[in-house]
């Protein structure tokens, strides 16, 4: 994947590696991908709400960032495992506190509970 130019400019930093990690499913496969090697079906069952077509997508994303490494075994059927790489692993902190945040600000986030799912009390008028 061709990857922008942010060379001298403000927050390149920043927006270099949001572009590494960006949309709905990088990040997520980074987290689970830090438990260990897995297999594509694997990671498929962790995430039920990706489809088969992006999980391929973005696998190849990050394996052309050098994020993972993907390891072809000659059988067969074949078998394909992905592990993180160490630039992939160097990510762990930024997953990590990726990860506390949302947990921290659960209820405010589309996976907190639905908002009439929360009972208020009855108020006396």
């Amino acid at each position: 994947m061709k990857r922008r130019n942010f060379a001298h400019r403000p927050g390149c930093a920043v927006e270099a590696t949001l572009d590494l990690i960006d949309g709905k499913w990088k990040g997520v496969i980074l987290f689970h991908l830090q438990a260990g090697t897995q297999r594509f079906g694997e990671l498929r069952r962790r995430m039920p709400g990706i489809t088969q077509r992006m999980l391929t997508k973005q696998l190849r994303a990050l394996e052309d960032d050098k994020l993972v490494i993907r390891k072809v075994y000659a059988e067969v059927p074949p078998r394909v495992e992905y592990t993180l790489s160490e630039i992939g692993e160097s990510l762990r902190p930024v997953i990590d506190t990726l990860r506390a945040w949302g947990e921290g600000h659960q209820e405010r986030l589309s996976c907190g509970p639905a908002p009439d799912a929360v009972k208020t009390p009855d108020r006396a008028a």
